[in-house]
């Protein structure tokens, strides 16, 4: 038996208590590789975007949400294009 973490608290004693490990337990378990919690989610970025608040004409926001999906992005590389910029990393 080993000894229990004082930070932790123990919500059940008998082993035949023990929650069923469905898939379920699994898909929320928290992961490790060795000793380190493996982070979940997206990686971090090295390079990361600041948020604006940006005033357009609406015809002109409608129209680049209309492009569909990535939009914001759209902006962005055309911004940096018209002002010779280098390219995104």
């Amino acid at each position: 038996m080993t000894a229990k973490k004082p930070s932790t608290t123990a919500t059940w004693t008998d082993p035949d208590d023990a929650p069923e490990l469905t898939a379920v337990f699994f898909k929320n378990a928290d992961q490790y590789m060795g000793t380190q919690l493996k982070a979940r989610g997206r990686p971090k970025s090295p390079i990361t975007k600041e948020p604006v608040k940006l005033r357009l004409d609406a015809d002109v926001l409608a129209a680049l949400r209309a492009s569909g999906e990535g939009w914001q992005t759209r902006i962005n590389d055309t911004l940096r294009a018209s002002l010779k910029l280098a390219g995104r990393v």
